[in-house]
């Protein structure tokens, strides 16, 4: 069956087209039509707004009432994935925060059960090769530098998962260790690092190629030391960010958009809360309260955001002035061009499946399509 979405202008991923018209024939986009062509077919009329391609979130510690923990089975990353799909994120890297060996290793053995469910793109593990000094709301007890039965663990892994990111400290491996990991495939990101820039310039050196949350748990930028987040900032590294407003000013936003013009990515970091009414979680005993739009342990550190993607976008575009096709690009075609999905996530063009968001004009999420089936 043929179907042709209309009344909306077509974000493809990279270009913003204005008047735009997307053609479905079996899941599959068939065409992009310019503003004012016409095709045969079932006609979708959207009111107005952007039709995008669908989020792609590579940081996503939990969502449906579930953190990602020891637990996890393959049924479970399959609702996880299906929770965020309907939030409007078809394509995720589940979150595993520091945890024990033992979880680390139900969690890999899930994602590798998990391979071909719709929206898993593999797996994402935070820690817990980190500087406690950084840590945030993980659990200082269970950080630890990478040992030789780690790096064996996660080798595997890679071997096995369509993508595997791995944050870690500079501090807590070694360069060999990285450059072992990156020729593996594995996305090393630095981040819960109060690192100097020459060590993150040094891990970049060795295979890391990313950092994750931009500002948040690791080394400033000052006058005379720039820290991880000038590394970042003056190099080539790709980066995650929280847009929530509440992890990172809008201002602050702002500076590091305009020093890099290309890279830097949306996340969610969205904790079990995410697509519940829930007011609170529990973390490793510790509860998450769920407060005006923050998660925080109960001694007010941020723990996770309560955040979706289609918001991120709102704040890039209404707080911080970022053009829509920018924010959009940065919550789909950069996020999958950093896993190496950029062939089958990410864009919309002929060939490709059907899987995309529409949005309205204040970039709120109003429906989400897979396969050419709204979800």
């Amino acid at each position: 069956m043929r179907t042709v979405f209309a009344g909306a202008d077509v974000f493809d991923g990279t270009v913003l087209h204005r008047g735009a018209s997307v053609v479905v024939d079996s899941g599959i986009v068939s065409q992009i039509l310019p503003a004012g062509a016409t095709a045969s077919g079932a006609v979708e009329r959207l009111a107005g707004g952007i039709l995008a391609p669908g989020f792609i979130d590579l940081q996503v510690n939990g969502g449906g009432g579930w953190q990602v923990d020891g637990r996890a089975t393959a049924a479970k990353l399959a609702d996880l994935c299906a929770v965020h799909a309907r939030l409007g994120a078809t394509g995720i890297l589940p979150t595993l925060i520091t945890d024990t060996p033992q979880a680390t290793a139900a969690v890999i053995a899930a994602g590798v059960a998990a391979v071909g469910v719709p929206g898993f793109l593999g797996l994402h593990l935070e820690g817990p090769h980190l500087d406690p000094r950084r840590k945030g709301a993980h659990d200082p007890a269970l950080i630890r530098p990478m040992a030789e039965a780690d790096l064996a663990r996660l080798l595997e892994a890679a071997a096995l998962l369509p993508a595997l990111m791995l944050t870690v400290a500079p501090e807590a491996v070694t360069p060999d260790q990285i450059g072992r990991l990156a020729a593996a495939g594995v996305v090393v990101s630095l981040g819960h690092s109060d690192c100097d820039a020459g060590t993150a310039r040094q891990a970049e050196a060795a295979g890391a190629r990313c950092a994750t949350h931009l500002f948040n748990a690791m080394s400033q930028l000052g006058n005379r030391e720039p820290g991880l987040v000038g590394a970042v900032l003056s190099g080539s590294m790709a980066a995650g960010m929280i847009a929530d407003g509440l992890h990172v000013a809008p201002a602050t936003m702002r500076v590091a958009l305009a020093a890099r013009d290309k890279g830097i990515f949306l996340v969610s970091d969205c904790m079990g809360v995410a697509g519940t009414d829930a007011t609170e979680l529990r973390l490793g005993g510790r509860r998450i309260l769920r407060q005006g739009g923050r998660l925080v342990l109960e001694d007010g550190t941020l723990a996770g955001a309560d955040l979706t993607l289609d918001r991120a976008v709102g704040v890039l575009v209404r707080e911080v002035g970022v053009a829509p096709e920018r924010a959009l690009a940065m919550a789909t075609s950069v996020p999958a061009a950093v896993i190496g999905a950029a062939d089958r996530h990410g864009h919309l063009a002929a060939g490709r499946a059907a899987t995309f968001v529409h949005l309205d004009k204040s970039c709120v999420l109003q429906a989400v399509w897979r396969d050419g089936q709204r979800i």
